[in-house]
């Protein structure tokens, strides 16, 4: 399962196992550390450096690319906002600006129709664009999705001081849920990296731990035998949502996806709504730019609409 996110040990913490399932591949990106970081947090990018400073970069953290034109009179209403709010997030994501003209090449790739027009860029994928300028809040708000999209999916950003031979010291917060999980004491473990949250809304790396506890709380309950009783009743709601963790634990998620986006397809009303939501809370669990992810996005907007 490529890029998703690794559990194996937080499942070798719990002490409750869940429904027999492979070993996880051990594949996913590692999660980001909090703190400042040595990115710089606006570039200018060209043909020639695109490779290293957006698709690469990218792994670490998420690249906001800023296609714009000096003939532009929205770019220069949007691209000083852009920088404002990237200095703002200190590195946690990079500005990266692209005049359209100096690199054709660039825009064709992007299919570039107007500028200003911004794409966000994650694991060398793009991840969500706009076209136009728009205003602060609602750049906040695409942001933050961004980042929320990404959490504890990139292997985040370098340090910004200090030789890398040297370990970073332990933050204490963290301690203290590492303790829980080596107990096997799941909730107290969510406990623990939602107290960071309260702290931290912004956490990354508390952020992508806590879904990651989450789901396997909730599937420690699910009986083993999941997936071929919700065979057996295509319409029970509840079956086929516990049917689907389990896959998704058990390293099939293309069987789990395609399990919900059916029955998103032949449901309505409240049911529709909940399956969806959960289906989207299990995309969270992967890269964003994982193919079985990005496959599944669209075939989900196809059964919605």
């Amino acid at each position: 399962m490529s890029g998703a996110v690794d559990l194996s040990a937080l499942k070798e913490r719990a002490a409750a196992p869940p429904p027999p399932a492979p070993a996880p591949s051990g594949d996913g990106a590692a999660p980001a550390a909090p703190g400042s970081t040595g990115l710089a947090p606006v570039i200018d990018v060209t043909e020639a450096t695109f490779e290293a400073e957006v698709l690469v970069r990218s792994q670490q953290v998420p690249v906001v690319v800023d296609l714009w034109a000096t003939w532009c009179e929205p770019c220069k209403q949007l691209s000083p906002l852009l920088e404002k709010l990237a200095h703002e997030a200190g590195g946690t994501w990079v500005l990266a600006k692209v005049d359209v003209d100096a690199n054709p090449r660039i825009a064709q790739a992007f299919g570039v129709q107007s500028v200003p027009t911004v794409v966000a860029i994650a694991g060398g994928q793009p991840l969500a664009d706009f076209q136009g300028a728009q205003p602060e809040p609602q750049l906040r708000q695409w942001l933050a999705a961004v980042q929320q999209a990404t959490a504890g999916k990139l292997s985040g950003p370098p340090a910004a001081d200090g030789n890398a031979d040297e370990p970073e010291p332990e933050d204490p917060r963290f301690v203290a849920a590492e303790a829980a999980l080596d107990e096997g004491d799941l909730s107290a473990a969510e406990a623990e990296f939602q107290k960071i949250l309260d702290e931290e809304p912004a956490n990354v790396e508390a952020q992508g731990a806590i879904r990651q506890v989450r789901f396997l709380a909730r599937v420690q309950s699910v009986d083993p035998g999941a997936v071929a009783a919700a065979d057996a009743a295509p319409n029970d709601i509840d079956a086929q949502l516990q049917a689907a963790d389990v896959e998704v634990y058990s390293q099939a998620p293309d069987a789990a996806f395609a399990r919900l986006i059916g029955v998103v397809a032949r449901s309505a009303g409240d049911d529709k709504t909940r399956v969806r939501t959960r289906l989207l809370e299990l995309f969270e669990l992967f890269d964003p730019a994982e193919p079985v992810v990005m496959t599944a996005r669209r075939k989900l907007a196809a059964a919605l609409y």
